[in-house]
């Protein structure tokens, strides 16, 4: 059965668009429709109260389609919720519908077939966005209890990360499989630059909530098995392990580097934009097997480097630094 009481907001610049669609929505029984007539009004009513589906227009003044959904994707991430979003288009070639998938669409409605697709189409983003938002909401409470397990040595109370102690553990186990039975260890440390600059500018809780965004955008980023740790006040650190040696290298990481670097922030206090550096550590028998402090004391001389130089450095404990432009 359907939810009748799904938040649904749709966006058009055509007042007579948004009352077609609104009112096909209604007459099928769905009671929680509200209308915006262009994005900024969308995104302002989207603040006061979430939505599960929005519906909006390609093509529109002042922000298209496209970029709402960048806005609605960046508020979902700060309100840990997930918007369903379905765009009407008229455009049907496939690098269009590419572009669209690889920036957060969701789904589409021709707009010759509107009529036809409109209430199945949402049917069916009411089941997704709600499995979404169930999973989100469970995650929020593992969250949390790992929080209150203050006993433990191994958690990041304020992200609910591993800390430090963690990911000590994590390499090691992850060294001795690649001396055991081949491959390379990868340790990948993570440094916010401008940190102790954004410090100053805001506020405990705003850099609070920052340090937990930074989490949860990399734990998106990362490869289902990697460790991902906070093993500072602004560094992350992801242990990963490569059964072939050669696929160790920093392109096996450039989307941790560009998600971090090319996309802000939401929080309370707005967006806020970070400027991260990056060092890949990695460990093979070939080049002999270091320990744990060896594999750390080289990553954070490859951080300071990184910073520098503003590369993604990768460095080895056992062979001369070298960098890699990206």
């Amino acid at each position: 059965m359907p939810n009748l009481d799904l938040p649904i907001l749709v966006v058009d610049d055509a007042k007579f668009s948004s009352t077609v669609v609104s009112r096909t929505l209604r007459n099928a029984g769905y009671r929680d429709v509200r209308v915006a007539n262009n994005a900024p009004a969308a995104l302002t009513l989207t603040e006061q109260r979430p939505v599960s589906v929005l519906i909006a227009d390609w093509l529109m003044p002042e922000m298209d389609g496209l970029q709402l959904t960048d806005r609605v994707r960046q508020q979902d991430e700060q309100a840990n919720h997930y918007t369903y979003v379905i765009l009407l288009t008229a455009r049907e070639s496939v690098e269009a519908l590419s572009e669209a998938f690889d920036r957060g669409v969701d789904d589409f409605i021709y707009k010759s077939d509107m009529s036809k697709q409109l209430i199945s189409r949402v049917f069916a983003a009411d089941r997704m966005a709600d499995r979404q938002n169930t999973l989100l909401t469970a995650n929020s409470l593992l969250v949390e209890n790992n929080r209150e397990l203050e006993a433990s040595a191994i958690i990041d109370l304020e992200t609910g990360l591993g800390n430090n102690h963690y990911a000590r553990e994590r390499l090691a186990k992850s060294l001795r499989q690649a001396e055991a039975r081949g491959g390379a260890s990868a340790y990948v440390l993570i440094g916010i630059r401008n940190w102790q600059a954004l410090k100053r500018q805001h506020s405990a809780a705003t850099m609070s909530e920052l340090a937990v965004g930074v989490g949860r955008r990399l734990s998106h980023l990362i490869r289902p098995m990697d460790a991902l740790c906070r093993v500072g006040d602004n560094q992350y650190a992801i242990v990963a392990h490569f059964t072939h040696g050669d696929h160790c290298t920093t392109a096996a990481f450039r989307r941790l580097f560009d998600g971090i670097n090319h996309k802000a922030f939401k929080t309370t206090a707005g967006y806020i934009s970070v400027e991260a550096g990056m060092a890949l550590c990695k460990a093979d028998v070939q080049h002999g097997t270091p320990g744990v402090q060896e594999v750390e004391r080289t990553a954070v001389q490859g951080l300071v480097d990184a910073y520098e130089t503003r590369r993604f450095t990768e460095v080895s404990p056992s062979i001369s630094a070298g960098e890699l432009s990206i």
